[in-house]
């Protein structure tokens, strides 16, 4: 075959390529969500542009998930980030128009097509600390709400929640996750109008569920569709029951628990006094939980009921989402497609952070809540707009600089603490609780008691 010499069109071709293509990155993620994997994407979902833009899909992918980086800023401000690294390759600036109009085209399929495809319980593996419990990988179940501008096209599909002091004033979006407990890490996420309850939306988490899942989830999931849905799928499930349920007792068992039946379902029923010690003295509560774990020699009751509070991992990783990465605001797109697109950037965005921190924690046998989110998180913008560890041809390391930043400053092993659950930023002006608020945390000591029954 001849050679031919590379012609100045060539190297134009080539430069104008560069030129066009670098602002495709996401800083250092980029080696967990690299090139090829969102040309694979865009080529799936038939959205690659049939000629060179000025905006290549790719581009434009890249854009959205480093806008979930930079919520602070409009998407013009997000391509100055991209590009504030690349100014010797002379990237293009594209109008906030341009940028628009480049959203709309791809749609939201290539997001959840990535979304779908980087899903999962990342750093299951069975030797992995603080991910499994007796053979079991602990998973949670539960919603959130994402506020979304207060636009026509929005209200179209999402609508404002009523309430007694008017209601919202934003239309909000009900987002249900499945989760691992022990690196916060996504399985599977879906989400609706808020007309659509949780019990609702919760069948379209079921084919991620596996028989070895065991599924922590509060007492709203009490219900029989719920509870058969997980079972039928062969995973377990510890849920906290209704007390109102009136549960016949079939038989009782050494650590105080008790057979019982729930439509269909044979389950074990764990009924608990918990007691909270702090400075301040003592508080109780009686806590009834669920579960389709019928050992009670293999899984004693008391530690189902210890085991219970990692349910809790779940409304951290909902702070993380909503509080570190968001800082509270509402949604950019102004479309229902484009919330769509928007919340499967979110969602991305957040699971290559997670990522990144439990292969920096499994490199180093730490455990991974004790990784910072918001070291990781700020550390990631710095990558992005630095454009560095994007797109050099390095090896892939399992502990790049996110990783290296996150272990050179772990959080301290966790504590047993309290804090009041209060609304704290209310709808009303007036303060719902009195002159006095005390938000403040609290060391405990947390005391289990199985309480007796009756006897069969």
């Amino acid at each position: 075959m001849p050679i031919h010499a590379l012609t100045s069109s060539d190297s134009t071709l080539a430069a104008e390529h560069d030129r066009r293509y670098a602002p495709g990155h996401l800083g250092e993620l980029t080696r967990l969500l690299p090139i090829e994997m969102v040309d694979e994407a865009v080529q799936q979902t038939r959205t690659l542009q049939k000629r060179l833009r000025g905006l290549p899909a790719r581009v434009v992918v890249y854009l959205l998930l480093a806008g979930c980086l930079f919520p602070e800023v409009g998407y013009p401000g997000v391509w100055r980030k991209l590009t504030a690294g690349l100014a010797h390759l002379a990237p293009v600036r594209p109008s906030a128009s341009a940028l628009c109009q480049a959203r709309r085209r791809i749609g939201p399929a290539p997001l959840k097509w990535l979304f779908d495809l980087i899903r999962g319980p990342e750093g299951a593996a069975p030797a992995r600390a603080g991910v499994w419990w007796k053979g079991l990988l602990v998973t949670a179940i539960d919603g959130t709400i994402l506020t979304v501008p207060d636009q026509p096209a929005v209200r179209t599909r999402y609508v404002k929640q009523a309430g007694h002091h008017g209601g919202t004033g934003y239309p909000q979006v009900r987002l249900l996750a499945l989760l691992t407990c022990g690196t916060r890490t996504l399985i599977d996420a879906v989400f609706a109008p808020t007309t659509v309850g949780e019990t609702t939306l919760a069948p379209g988490l079921w084919s991620s569920l596996r028989a070895g899942m065991l599924v922590l989830a509060d007492r709203n999931f009490d219900a029989v569709d719920v509870l058969t849905g997980i079972a039928q799928c062969d995973a377990d499930f510890l849920i906290r029951g209704k007390t109102s349920r009136r549960l016949p007792v079939l038989a009782r068992h050494q650590d105080e628990s008790f057979t019982s039946r729930i439509g269909p379902l044979t389950v074990r029923v764990i009924d608990a006094q918990i007691t909270v010690t702090t400075a301040d003295g003592e508080q109780r509560c009686a806590y009834r939980l669920l579960t389709t774990l019928m050992d009670p020699v293999r899984y004693p009751a008391h530690q189902l009921v210890g085991l219970y509070h990692e349910r809790w991992e779940i409304e951290t990783a909902y702070l993380e989402l909503k509080a570190s990465i968001l800082g509270g605001r509402v949604l950019r797109a102004r479309t229902a497609p484009g919330l769509e697109q928007e919340i499967y950037a979110l969602l991305v965005t957040y699971q290559l952070i997670r990522t990144a921190i439990s292969d920096a924690a499994y490199a180093t046998g730490m455990d991974p809540d004790r990784g910072s989110f918001t070291i990781a998180w700020q550390t990631a913008k710095d990558q992005v707009v630095l454009a560095q560890h994007a797109i050099d041809d390095a090896a892939v390391e399992l502990v790049g600089v996110i990783g290296a930043e996150v272990l050179a400053d772990p959080l301290p092993p966790r504590r047993l603490r309290v804090c009041p659950r209060i609304v704290k930023r209310a709808i009303s002006k007036y303060q719902a609780r009195g002159p006095v608020i005390d938000r403040s945390c609290r060391q405990a000591r947390l005391d289990v008691y199985v309480l007796p029954g009756e006897p069969p």
